[in-house]
């Protein structure tokens, strides 16, 4: 389970990866999604670099997205909701701006706080993607 989330965790921390890179980076290399993917992350970093969404979520929304989206399950803004009210429980907020208040952007402090977003968004992700294998 925690799988992703050592992964993107280490995307974001020593691969030069943005939050939303990460997750979906991440993804990727366990051959969930395409790596071409990544570069549809990019825009979503910083919260879309208006500080708006997280981008971890965001990236992991469009994971779900690809996997279950139209042509495919449909499924994906069921599972968009569901992810969002899981990361809630935890986080409270799903805008970056709120979730990094205090901390300077470019700060390593920052960026430690920021892989915990990483790493818990992973961890939802891979957990809804096993519940969704195993017909749960």
């Amino acid at each position: 389970m925690e799988k992703l989330a050592q992964l993107a965790a280490d995307n974001f921390l020593n691969k030069g990866f943005s939050c939303s890179e990460s997750v979906v980076m991440a993804a990727a290399e366990l051959g969930i999604v395409p790596d071409e993917l990544v570069s549809v992350a990019t825009s979503f970093s910083g919260g879309m670099g208006s500080g708006c969404l997280c981008g971890a979520i965001a990236g992991s929304q469009i994971v779900l997205g690809y996997l279950n989206g139209k042509y495919k399950t449909n499924t994906a803004r069921a599972m968009a909701k569901e992810f969002v009210e899981e990361f809630k429980k935890s986080h409270k907020a799903t805008c970056c701006r709120v979730l990094t208040a205090g901390f300077d952007f470019h700060s390593k402090e920052r960026k430690q706080h920021c892989v915990n977003m990483v790493q818990n968004c992973s961890d939802i992700l891979e957990k809804m993607l096993e519940r969704k294998e195993a017909g749960v």
